[in-house]
């Protein structure tokens, strides 16, 4: 009885195309280009009806409208172009988004709210300004409001 196996050109096949498939999942899961396997990833907006108003005191405070599209999102800083770092510890929360004890704000997955915080310098009713959010997970969101007088 003579036993016959497989050629070796399907053999040779048969181990690239495995090779390949594995080499796909592990990119993949290394890049997050599959959600469900690494949890998701942070989809920030900031959305256009967010603005700076200026008080009658003039206190500047910046009314930040977020729409979280994907994992949580864990704020730590909160930076206007030439007003500085918003003041995360003092800041009101409405919506799914939760003020920590450590100073950072966390806007859970499918989240619509509003953080509201102070500037550390006053803003020039009708100009533009750049607002950067800075996640702990490295990820940086950008907008663009404009600053108004309080009526």
């Amino acid at each position: 009885m003579k036993l016959r196996g497989i050629s070796p050109v399907i053999a040779t096949v048969i181990i690239l195309a495995v090779t390949i498939a594995i080499a796909v999942a592990v990119i993949g899961w290394i890049t997050g280009l599959f959600g469900a396997t690494t949890g998701g990833t942070e989809q920030l907006q900031i959305m256009p009806d967010s603005n700076i108003t200026i008080t009658a005191t003039g206190v500047t405070k910046l009314y930040l409208h977020v729409v979280n599209k994907g994992s949580d999102v864990t704020i730590y800083k909160i930076s206007v172009s030439s007003l500085g770092d918003a003041d995360l510890a003092n800041a009101n929360v409405t919506g799914n988004i939760i003020k920590n004890g450590d100073g950072t704000i966390t806007v859970k997955a499918g989240a619509d709210g509003w953080i509201v915080a102070t500037l550390p310098k006053q803003a020039v009713a009708g100009t533009s300004y750049t607002v950067k959010v800075y996640t702990k997970n490295g990820n940086e969101f950008t907008g663009t409001v404009t600053a108004q007088q309080a009526s």
